[in-house]
């Protein structure tokens, strides 16, 4: 777990495999392809608590990364079945802060953690909507 909190305020857990396009010449999941997995775990546990990100967006506030760190610890392959689980760790008035891992099988693959913050469509720092800050 994250090293700013032992226990997750909420987890979700998404099934995803590995798509031949999201591979280098080796077969093995592209580094970069880890992110996209996050933002769709993070987009997903906002759907499943009764937020849509979309509307969300829809209202001028939008969540962007701030910050990002990643340690892969194996190689995930081309359809490969692999487990995404996101942990929300953190909630501060205009800021997330989420705990990732993900397992093929008992093996984990990579795992990261993110601080995730809330923004107009100026890039000014917002408060997150009620609906959000419920959760802590």
């Amino acid at each position: 777990m994250s090293a700013t909190s032992s226990s997750p305020i909420a987890s979700h857990q998404l099934s995803v495999r590995v798509n031949y396009h999201e591979t280098d010449g080796q077969r093995r999941v592209h580094h970069a392809n880890y992110l996209n997995y996050f933002e769709r775990g993070r987009v997903e546990m906002l759907r499943d608590a009764g937020t849509s990100y979309r509307e969300l967006e829809d209202t001028g506030l939008m969540l962007v990364v701030s910050e990002m760190k990643i340690r892969y610890h194996s190689a995930a392959q081309f359809d490969d079945n692999l487990v995404l689980t996101t942990h929300l760790v953190e909630i501060r008035k205009v800021r997330l802060a989420h705990h990732y891992q993900i397992h093929r099988g008992e093996e984990l693959i990579v795992d990261a953690d993110s601080i995730i913050a809330c923004i107009d469509s100026t890039g000014r720092p917002k408060r997150l909507p009620q609906s959000l800050l419920v959760l802590a």
